[in-house]
């Protein structure tokens, strides 16, 4: 492929003599030979025991290091992704590496304006604008004690239960006072069902059958549950009044009609916001599909290093890691990044056109453009200005986004 670049470095004499040096420093602190104290061990005394061939990985590690970074601070290598690096030769002499370098892909762009793609109207429908004010209302409800009546859907059922198979009884199959949310199918299949139209203090045997789906040694396994209502909760709404709206909390919200007119402004909000993503993946999608570009199988790993790395991090700040996420989705690393894949080569893809669209439009980034993100975004995160240029890598990150942003326009407006 034409964005592939192969960089052959050679280190001799001195150099890599300075390299077996410094590889040899490195180990010292660790080396332990029979008559020397740990870590007081010379060079030539270690070389003649264990072979100069022992401070060959090492400096060659510190050769790779060093050289790659001349490679990168050269302006005319054009690296995007991390390199292959092979060892041609090695030996007490010198060594010979190859850098393999992969560049920005050729793209060609094609049709990215006028793309026949309309973006969808945005409606609020009096029906959406009730069930929403439903959920505040069961958000706000009051679950209170149900003095009369029997167990139904929506109810919490306080319950003591006894499980029995095989006539023993089941071991994690009991409880007392346990609260269960009819309707949470947090039970095997058939229990709060067998529950619903008990009365408190009413006792109950509930005959039934384990998911073939369950656990080896209890699936298909008939079983028999004692079950008593102890107590039943139910939830109940507040009424729209005066202590309601106080209540509720929001500015101007202080009658039905208001809270109707504030909830179909916010849904408005949100679908408009939903409508725009849709409109504009529809965009990118459409304009992509219209470029042409071939794509390295390194610059794909390397996004979905990426995209791993950022799961990563957001499991972290959830008190797990990758390992555990696999394990629960029930995927090897290999499987989970083959999905991944799509995904990637999207985001490369829309990366690239947009880069291009920045050049064929000659967009341009004033400082003003670039003051005015940084203090919006500022002040979405809550940050100091300073603060948010660090968090992000600096201004040169925040004039890309800006240049993407102006590039998205572009296709939008056309």
């Amino acid at each position: 492929m034409k964005n592939v670049k192969e960089v052959v470095i050679e280190v001799k004499g001195k150099d890599w003599e300075n390299a077996l040096d410094k590889a040899f420093n490195k180990k010292k602190k660790d080396i332990k030979i029979d008559g020397f104290r740990k870590g007081s061990v010379t060079k030539e005394i270690f070389i003649k025991k264990a072979g100069i061939e022992a401070l060959f990985m090492d400096a060659a590690d510190i050769v790779v290091d060093d050289e790659f970074k001349k490679i990168v601070s050269d302006k005319k290598n054009d690296i995007v992704c991390e390199p292959n690096v092979s060892i041609e030769h090695i030996d007490k002499d010198g060594i010979k590496v190859k850098f393999t370098l992969i560049g920005h892909p050729e793209v060609k762009l094609g049709k990215y304006k006028d793309l026949g793609i309309k973006r969808e109207k945005v409606t609020v429908t009096k029906e959406e604008i009730e069930h929403e004010i439903h959920h505040i209302m069961e958000h706000m409800a009051e679950i209170v004690v149900k003095e009369n009546g029997e167990v139904v859907e929506g109810n919490t059922a306080v319950i003591d239960f006894e499980g029995i198979v095989d006539g023993k009884k089941l071991d994690g199959g009991t409880g007392a006072n346990y609260p269960l949310e009819i309707g949470s199918h947090s039970f095997i299949p058939g229990f709060e069902e067998g529950i619903v139209g008990m009365k408190v203090g009413e006792k109950k045997v509930l005959k039934l059958t384990f998911p073939e789906n369950y656990t080896p040694e209890l699936k298909g396994k008939d079983v028999e549950f004692t079950v008593t209502v102890r107590e039943i909760k139910e939830r109940v709404e507040p009424e729209m009044n005066k202590d309601f709206f106080e209540d509720l909390g929001i500015e101007g919200v202080d009658s039905k009609e208001s809270l109707e007119k504030n909830v179909k402004e916010e849904l408005t909000h949100q679908k408009e916001h939903q409508a725009d993503d849709k409109y504009i993946d529809e965009l990118l999608r459409k304009a992509t599909d219209n470029m042409t570009v071939e794509i390295n199988n390194e610059i794909i790993d390397n996004e979905i290093d990426r995209m791993s790395a950022q799961l990563e991090q957001e499991l972290k700040m959830q008190g797990a890691n990758l390992e555990q996420y696999l394990a629960m989705v029930g995927t090897k690393l290999e499987d989970f990044r083959s999905t991944l894949k799509p995904q990637a080569i999207a985001r490369i893809k829309t990366r690239y056109l947009l880069e291009e669209v920045v050049k064929a439009e000659k967009i341009t980034v004033s400082k003003e453009d670039i003051k005015k993100k940084i203090k919006e975004e500022a002040a979405k995160y809550g940050m100091k200005e300073e603060e948010f240029v660090s968090a992000v890598g600096g201004e040169e990150v925040i004039k890309y986004e800006v240049e993407m942003t102006k590039a998205i326009d572009i296709i939008k407006e056309s």
